[in-house]
């Protein structure tokens, strides 16, 4: 959340600063509301009816989670889980994870072991699992190409604002003292086009993508371990294996813990 929202504000402030420095009220701004409309809501409509409405009801859940996010599984937590599982399988059998299961937190790992603990086919688990992280991306995927997608429309929208402010200002030539406020006037909607698109709508497009492909890694590491598990391979290999899946410090100081 912390680099979201501080990314967003800071260039909301850069942006402010920068125009008070050169000379422009940033109560001109934000007074100008028929410019704010315009991009605002044209660029909302022309989103909206590129998508279904369910996509744009979880594009806003995806917004929130993006500026208001909870936390994922510790990748390295979830790796020292997975191995000391390993262990206890190794020796008791992975009937004895059963009531470890009950109580973890992390819904794919409980559902991943659940699986292998019943029985189920390998082949069969991978099934379930992979299905579960492709849906999981294709969700997040929609998301993404929603505010990409306002941050597209948003400069053209701001582009018409600034045309039909220059209309209403061209309107009136016969008096010559309106002209400088009305072509300001007008490109307050470019600015605001401009600024909606690259200072909110695509930060938060691609960090909704870093998100997703964070998720996915930790899934996926869940995954091997879980297949590893319930094949029977030594949890050595399985430690080494899933170490490859953290950043290499990650790694390193995890490798000089556990060798504690």
């Amino acid at each position: 959340m912390k680099g979201t929202l501080i990314g967003l504000i800071i260039a909301a402030v850069g942006t402010v600063v920068g125009g008070f420095i050169k000379g422009v009220n940033p109560v001109v701004l934000i007074t100008n509301v028929p410019a704010i409309l315009i991009v605002i809501v044209g660029g909302l409509g022309a989103t909206m009816a590129s998508f279904d409405m369910k996509a744009t009801t979880n594009a806003v859940k995806s917004i929130m989670r993006v500026v208001f996010p909870k936390p994922l599984p510790d990748p390295a937590e979830s790796l020292e889980k997975i191995v000391d599982y390993a262990n206890r399988a190794r020796h008791e059998g992975i009937l004895s994870l059963e009531s470890d299961v009950a109580e973890l937190e992390d819904p794919f790992m409980k559902k991943a072991l659940q699986l292998a603990i019943d029985g189920n086919d390998p082949d069969a688990v991978a099934d379930v699992m992979r299905t579960d992280i492709r849906t999981m991306k294709a969700r997040h995927k929609v998301g993404a190409e929603w505010c990409t997608s306002y941050g597209i429309f948003a400069p053209t929208f701001g582009i018409i604002g600034a045309v039909i402010g220059l209309i209403a200002t061209l309107s009136h030539l016969d008096d010559p003292s309106k002209l400088g406020t009305g072509i300001s006037a007008a490109f307050v909607a470019t600015f605001w086009g401009v600024f909606i698109a690259n200072g909110i709508m695509l930060p938060l497009a691609n960090r909704m993508k870093n998100m997703s492909a964070e998720e996915v890694a930790g899934r996926e590491m869940v995954m091997e371990g879980v297949l590893a598990i319930q094949s029977g391979q030594n949890p050595r290999v399985i430690e080494e294996t899933l170490l490859t899946y953290l950043p290499p410090h990650e790694a390193l100081a995890l490798r000089e813990a556990r060798a504690e």
